[in-house]
Order: C-alpha cells, then sequence, then structure tokens
C-alpha cells in the first residue's frame, strides 16, 4: 500500500505538500497517512528507500528541505516533480510559492502583520487545529486539504480573472474614478477589479445575463442614480439596489425568479459613466 510519510503537529507545508501527492500524483489518492516525530522516518529506514513511500517535510529525503538553507519548501519540491508531467499549472505555483513564504514566516513582513484579520487565514486556522487535536494529527491534514481543494480554485480562478481583466475588460470614466466592465461568468473579476484600484466595476454574465455592478465601499460613492435609471428604462428586469448603495443587481443564482437585463453590457456601462 502507498504510504505518504510526515510530522506530527503537522504544519501548512506538510499539509499541502500530502495535499499535492494525494491530489495529484497517479495512483497516490489513497495513500495512507502516517505520522513521525520531525527529522525522522518511517521506521527508521532510507527515505528514499520504498518507493511506495514518500516523505515529505521529514527525513531529509527528496521531499524534505531541513537539510538545507535554500529557500524552497517541501511543498515547492513536489510540485517541482508534479511538473515534470503535468506541466506548468500557474495556480498551483503560486499557491506553493505562497505556502513557502509562510513556511519562511515572511508573513511579519506583510502590511500591518498584527491586523485580526490575518487570523481568518488558513495558517492560523492550522494553529487552531494543532491545539484542538494535538492528539489527531490526521484530523488537522484532513482539515487541511479540504481548505487547499478550495483555496486551489480560489487560486484557478483568480488566474483567469487576471487574464480576463487585461484582455477583455472594457475600462471608462466615472464621476468617481476609473471603471472596468467585463463579459464573463467568473464573478472574482470583480473583487479583482476593485483590489487593483477601478472604483466600479461592472459584470454582466454571457450565459444567464446577470449583471453585477459593484463600487468600493466609500462614502462619497452612491450608486442610487444609477438604480434609478437602469429601473427606469427596463422595469421589466429585476433590479436591486444594496442597502450600502455600493451594489446594484440584475439577476441571481440566490434567486433564480428575478429576470435578466436584456441590455448589453456596453449599454449598462454608459449609464454608469453618466451616474
Amino acid at each position: 500500500m502507498k504510504t505518504i510519510v510526515t510530522h506530527i503537529g503537522p504544519d501548512l507545508d506538510a499539509i499541502t505538500s500530502v495535499w499535492l501527492i494525494k491530489t495529484f500524483f497517479s495512483d497516490w489518492e489513497e495513500a495512507a497517512i502516517v505520522f513521525v516525530p520531525a527529522g525522522t522516518t518511517l521506521e527508521g529506514k532510507p527515505a528514499e528507500s520504498d518507493p511506495d513511500i514518500r516523505h515529505v517535510d521529514t527525513g531529509f529525503g527528496k521531499f524534505d528541505h531541513h537539510q538545507t538553507n535554500a529557500d524552497t519548501c517541501a511543498s515547492l519540491l513536489v510540485y517541482d516533480e508534479l511538473r515534470k508531467t503535468r506541466g506548468e499549472d500557474e495556480a498551483l505555483r503560486r499557491m506553493v510559492e505562497a505556502v513557502n513564504d509562510f513556511d519562511h514566516f515572511r508573513e511579519v513582513f506583510y502590511p500591518n502583520a498584527t491586523a485580526d484579520y490575518w487570523e481568518f487565514g488558513l495558517i492560523s486556522a492550522i494553529d487552531g487545529w494543532r491545539l484542538i487535536h494535538a492528539d489527531n494529527p490526521i484530523k488537522i491534514v484532513e482539515l487541511g486539504m479540504q481548505a487547499l481543494d478550495g483555496v486551489y480554485k480560489v487560486f484557478q480562478n483568480k488566474v483567469w480573472a487576471e487574464k480576463e481583466l487585461k484582455e477583455k475588460g472594457i475600462e471608462f470614466e466615472t464621476k468617481w474614478g476609473k471603471g472596468v466592465g467585463i463579459e464573463t461568468v467568473n464573478d472574482e473579476v470583480v473583487h479583482l477589479a476593485q483590489k487593483i484600484g477601478y472604483v466600479v466595476a461592472v459584470r454582466k454574465d454571457p450565459k444567464k445575463g446577470y449583471l453585477r455592478i459593484k463600487a468600493l465601499p466609500k462614502d462619497e460613492i452612491d450608486l442610487e442614480l444609477i438604480y434609478n435609471t437602469l429601473k427606469q428604462q427596463e422595469p421589466d428586469a429585476t433590479w436591486f439596489l444594496h442597502a450600502s448603495h455600493h451594489m446594484v443587481l440584475n439577476g441571481s443564482s440566490k434567486n433564480p425568479d428575478m429576470k435578466p437585463s436584456k441590455r448589453s453590457l456596453q449599454e449598462i456601462i454608459e449609464v454608469v459613466k453618466h451616474g
């Protein structure tokens, strides 16, 4: 039986290494997970002595990095092996590069590193699980792997959104600053657009016709006039103004009874430009 060996009290690097092997390596999805004291190997045997046993983040073998001072980690070493057969995966590569930063404690250099919002991240969650499940490391790995499934999906959407904004985004000016409009099924473009500086992002779903207009949460920005104009111009469509006045919705997967707008993205942009 194939077996993955890592250290007791698994951290993000150990969990990510296990996740990479079980998720992407052929015939390893059902591999058992075994835990040993950090730095040791299963039954004291050399880390690479059995092809059906892979040591990660322990044992000073192929997928361990503690025998060197190089700027790497177990996850990066596993990914380097993976891409030999799978090829480059930008989302996965960026994930493991972030893991490497965390494994070398570079989060202490992040902006406002002591802010409470960092405690909602995966690193803090793992620290909490290690306290709650101190005697059950497999539980920690299972929780971490479920989280990494979601993180990978987010990275995939982010990479996709970056490409779409660059290739398909339509920039325009509003009275509050620069906006962008785009036709895509990927809602991540809205979040990403605001993070990179657009004050207003407009997304139209080309399949369902749903429309989303979202502004930065600034007091001086109010989308009520835009909402009223759209509602007046197309009363048969369903329009919703969020209580914050920073978001206008037309159609939603959360409310299948809403009637999407029949207007083109460019027509919507013209309304937003003059809002």
